[in-house]
């Protein structure tokens, strides 16, 4: 199997990685209570899966602004730091590499996962149809509509550039290898970028040079503050999760990817589409951001063994994410390399819970027949 695409080792900035399997930031909604703090049991959960060349947490908020949903972590506060280091020190020992993705959700959010404060997004446009889980203590919790936000001023936007430059450091102090910037899926740093979100007359909006400076800043900080070689973002060109929409994504992601190229930063993470009957991403799109970006690029979006091996062949992928497969199948490096079958994950254990849909999925068994993956 050593020439298996998959399983070539890599160099990411200085890090040297055994394989091309990614495990993709997933929202699990487990951090303890109170204060949204990373835990022993997410520990486990991550090192039962460190045998991917590369782990990035699930997202993890810089300020407490900035959380869009119940239970999930932060790393703003010395407690949180603490609690990442725990899961740090649980996947190193198993020799796996973590970075943390970085998030802000802007108006993806209601006051009651923020202190009672109103949102904050690019522009007072609300997210419509867009629901959150909230747990405010005295309801039972469940989904609301998100709620309208404001128009971040100028002292805001220095405020949030600020809080992800922290964010950065914090990562380090708990132990990460590197942090991934949230830009895609619908939530603040993607808010300033798709047209139909933003619609500032400011710096900040109207041109595309302006829609990608927050962006640029927000990147330009966290590479100031620990190396461009420690920073990877996530754009996903297609989706149009949690509103966003941009009127001509390939001319917008193209140009944020030559931007990042720029700055240097160590990997570029597209989402793809995933849901049924998603928008595909065109071969030629895929090809124009390789020829854009200089550095490591990863693919995530229902690959299998078979996809993700003809997209490392075709030159236009370097690595490929695999996001549910790794929650019911810790050991999937393992079961494709070997063409072992996969486990299906339980729906219902995904968000909130304990142990169980978390850390309890086993490792493939020598009583499975052995099938392509």
């Amino acid at each position: 199997m050593s020439h298996d695409p998959l399983f070539c080792p890599l160099r990411l900035g200085q890090l040297h990685l055994n394989n091309r399997i990614v495990m993709p930031p997933m929202t699990r909604s487990r951090a303890s209570q109170p204060g949204d703090v990373a835990n022993a049991m997410m520990a486990t959960y991550y090192a039962q899966r460190a045998e991917a060349g590369l782990i990035i947490s699930e997202g993890t908020q810089i300020d407490p602004l900035g959380k869009g949903y119940a239970w999930t972590p932060g790393i703003y506060s010395p407690e949180q730091i603490a609690g990442w280091r725990q899961v740090t020190d649980a996947v190193h020992a198993k020799g796996g590499v973590m970075f943390a993705q970085l998030w802000h959700v802007g108006r993806v959010t209601h006051p009651d996962n923020i202190g009672g404060a109103q949102p904050i997004s690019a522009s007072a446009i609300r997210a419509a149809g867009v629901k959150v889980f909230v747990d405010n203590g005295s309801d039972n919790p469940g989904f609301v509509e998100s709620a309208l936000p404001r128009a971040m001023t100028q002292d805001d936007i220095d405020a949030v550039v600020g809080q992800f430059r922290q964010g950065a450091r914090n990562a380090m102090l708990a132990g990460f290898d590197g942090i991934e910037l949230h830009a895609a899926n619908g939530y603040l740093i993607n808010q300033f970028l798709d047209s139909e979100s933003n619609d500032r007359t400011d710096g900040y909006g109207g041109s595309l040079e302006n829609r990608l400076r927050f962006l640029k800043e927000v990147t330009e900080a966290v590479c100031a503050e620990i190396g461009a070689d420690r920073v990877g973002v996530r754009l996903a060109p297609l989706t149009t999760l949690n509103g966003t929409v941009d009127a001509n994504p390939q001319a917008t992601y193209l140009a944020a990817a030559t931007l990042l190229g720029e700055l240097n930063v160590s990997y570029l993470h597209i989402a793809e589409a995933d849901w049924e009957d998603a928008p595909l991403m065109p071969v030629d799109f895929k090809q124009g951001l390789r020829a854009a970006f200089p550095n490591t690029l990863i693919y995530a979006g229902k690959y299998d063994g078979a996809r993700a091996r003809a997209a490392i062949h075709e030159g236009w992928a370097d690595m490929i994410g695999f996001g549910r497969p790794f929650v019911a199948n810790p050991d999937l490096p393992t079961r494709l390399r070997h063409g072992y079958p996969w486990t299906p994950h339980d729906p219902a254990t995904l968000f909130g819970g304990a142990e169980q849909g978390l850390t309890d999925y086993p490792v493939y068994g020598p009583q499975a027949e052995p099938q392509p993956a």
